[in-house]
């Protein structure tokens, strides 16, 4: 199998493509803005760049249960607000991995699933169309 070589033109592309992507995943999707420990409730206060604003006991977050209040209070976001981090535990997770644990996997599957089944796109329009012809969506056989 040969391999094809990449010409600087093909890389340029594929670094304007990349930048591209980011900049789209900058503005869409919520990052976190700041995040801090409240020593006083035992719990994270983490706000989202989408005005979303998150309370969480520590309690629930792995790694974190028996930690010092001192330990919880070294929290910092990693650039890019994709994720956070406890220097001094060595932990780090994703804004998306404390959103679940916030609202529960099953919640989050369940919104998520709606999201992706409410998309539009010309192959679902045409297949409507084509079952619409037909008398509807197909019956399911059992």
């Amino acid at each position: 199998m040969a391999t094809r070589r990449l010409t600087e033109r093909d890389i340029d592309e594929q670094i304007l493509a990349a930048k591209a992507r980011t900049t789209r995943a900058l503005h869409l999707e919520p990052r976190a803005e700041s995040i801090r420990y409240s020593s006083r409730r035992r719990e994270l206060l983490l706000s989202l760049t989408n005005g979303v604003v998150l309370n969480m006991p520590v309690a629930l977050v792995p790694g974190l249960e028996h930690a010092t209040r001192t330990a919880l209070s070294d929290i910092r976001i990693i650039p890019g607000g994709f994720d956070v981090r406890w220097e001094s535990l060595d932990v780090d997770l994703g804004v998306s991995q404390l959103v679940v644990l916030a609202l529960g996997r099953t919640l989050v599957s369940r919104a998520g699933g709606t999201v992706a089944g409410a998309r539009t796109s010309r192959a679902k329009a045409t297949a409507a169309r084509r079952n619409g012809a037909k008398g509807g969506r197909p019956r399911t056989r059992k």
